[in-house]
């Protein structure tokens, strides 16, 4: 019988994610905060592609937030696709296509336009050589000259201790009888059983015993993709780099934008190491080990124009940032691969602050740094330096969020096409937590919006005098109770007090939803 999955796990789909870096906005931004141009023809719509988009939330909630853009995206499992075309049919998203082609299907097709965008988020260490060579070929012929592909995967050293127990997940796993579920137990089952009889792998590695158990607390669809698939390579970052540049591409940056801080990273000796190596692709490998770097997110770049300091200083002047968590909630506190670093509150409290006043005045959160500064002229005192540090930091931590260009006009016209993804997502969160995110017309991107969240929502929208009992009779429906502390709440009173506790909570972040445009 054919095997039309070449060996990727196809019995379970993939989880319903939206994944922060394939926002075009971060994307550009990032391209910014190297120096680089990444504006385009305003003569013409952008177009993105992402391939191997599994279930299709991100670029379905993209192309909700962000309708002045053709989102196209393949994915060669057709259960998932049909689930992502009766998602945008649902939420009446007309400018997003999807495919259920191979890699090679895709390449082969005529009716594609040229991309300014092509994102594949973790496919590339999941499936075979023969598969990543037509995806470097697709972007060689479908990208546009100053394009960018985002591209994550997983990477060396990281990955050298870990790896093998992957390998005795899949092959112990994969000898049990049963469906996917039932081969995932069984390997996990094994690994322990294995640990237990003083395996000294398991002994040798620092960490191994910690990240089992992180393993076993994993989202099960996840699993099946991560560790189940018959194809699974680990690359360094000049392995990438090399297999791209047959696509003419090069690399601009990092799409986690914290990596771009040294002084959260990395020691003053590291960073002296990278400074005397000019070749990037040599210094990103040499960062990975310096940081034990497991996953990476890539940007590429097929050439790009380099910016004066004073042509980038005016862009950074015009981009529009949006204030996405309450001010109450940003501590002066970050991670990096050090640990966890202190901010200085004297330059970070006042631009937050700052980027506070619009959501707390019940405007759009979006306002461009240019009017952040004349509005706030105390803040340049602070040097031009200092200022785009923060910045950099507070979109890295997520506190903040570039925005499209545009005005508040085009943030009205663009609410309506995120409204209707959102009302779709929100009457889902009546029966399933699958779908987590919101899309933010304001910001072009998403944010995190838990079920309890989005059933308070809902009850808002519906008119419900108390929305803690109206989750509550979701919950109950389906039989469903609420997590304290660990334990189980049983009775319906006990579950409404928790509920209404996290309706105070949501309650604090509704200037926030308001102010970009979910609500």
């Amino acid at each position: 019988m054919f095997d039309w999955t070449s060996g990727y796990v196809a019995e379970l789909g993939y989880t319903y994610g939206f994944y922060r870096e394939l926002t075009p906005q971060i994307l550009q931004f990032s391209g910014l905060t190297k120096g680089v141009s990444t504006s385009k023809s305003s003569r013409e719509r952008l177009a993105f592609c992402e391939l191997g988009c599994g279930q299709g939330f991100s670029t379905n909630l993209l192309a909700a937030a962000n309708p002045e853009i053709d989102f196209y995206a393949t994915d060669f499992n057709p259960a998932q696709i049909a689930g992502a075309r009766q998602l945008a049919d649902q939420a009446g998203t007309e400018n997003v296509h999807f495919f259920d082609d191979s890699f090679a299907q895709f390449e082969a097709r005529t009716d594609l336009p040229q991309f300014d965008i092509i994102a594949l988020h973790g496919i590339y260490s999941w499936i075979a050589a023969e598969h990543r060579d037509t995806i470097v070929r697709f972007i060689d012929k479908r990208l546009k000259p100053g394009g960018l592909v985002y591209i994550s995967y997983n990477c060396l050293p990281g990955w050298a201790g870990p790896s093998p127990v992957r390998q005795l997940m899949l092959l112990a796993g994969g000898a049990a009888p049963g469906h996917m579920l039932q081969k995932i137990d069984a390997g996990l089952a094994f690994i322990d059983r294995m640990k237990a009889a003083n395996a000294r792998y398991f002994a040798t590695v620092p960490g191994i015993t910690e990240r089992i158990e992180r393993i076993k607390a994993q989202n099960r669809n996840y699993l099946a993709h991560e560790y189940m698939n018959a194809d699974w390579t680990l690359f360094y970052h000049s392995d990438v780099a090399r297999e791209l540049s047959h696509a003419r591409l090069s690399y601009l940056g990092s799409a986690h934008l914290l990596d771009h801080v040294d002084a959260v990273n990395l020691t003053a000796d590291q960073q002296a190491i990278l400074n005397e190596t000019a070749d990037p692709v040599l210094r990103e490998t040499y960062r990975d080990y310096m940081i034990n770097q497991q996953f990476r997110r890539d940007i590429f770049a097929r050439g790009s124009v380099a910016l004066s300091a004073g042509e980038a200083q005016a862009i950074w002047l015009e981009t529009r940032f949006a204030l996405s968590s309450p001010r109450s909630e940003i501590t002066m506190k970050v991670n990096g691969a050090l640990g966890e670093a202190n901010l200085q509150e004297e330059v970070y409290a006042p631009i937050v602050e700052a980027f506070a006043r619009p959501v707390e005045a019940g405007r759009s959160a979006a306002i461009s740094l240019r009017q952040v500064l004349a509005d706030n002229p105390n803040l340049g005192e602070l040097g031009w330096g200092r200022i785009q540090q923060a910045i950099l930091v507070l979109v890295g931590a997520g506190h903040l969020q570039p925005c499209p260009h545009g005005n508040a006009d085009d943030d009205a016209v663009w609410a309506e096409s995120a409204t209707r993804f959102n009302r779709v997502v929100l009457e889902k969160a009546r029966y399933s937590a699958d779908l987590g995110y919101l899309a933010t017309p304001t910001t072009g991107g998403g944010i995190t919006v838990d079920r309890f969240q989005q059933l308070f929502l809902l009850a808002q929208l519906s008119n419900e005098a108390d929305p803690a009992a109206f989750a509550w009779r979701m919950l109950d429906a389906q039989g469903q109770r609420l997590l304290k502390d660990g334990s189980m709440l049983q009775t319906a009173e006990e579950n409404i007090s928790e509920l209404r506790q996290r309706h105070a909570a949501f309650e604090a972040r509704l200037p926030i939803f308001r102010a970009l445009g979910i609500v």
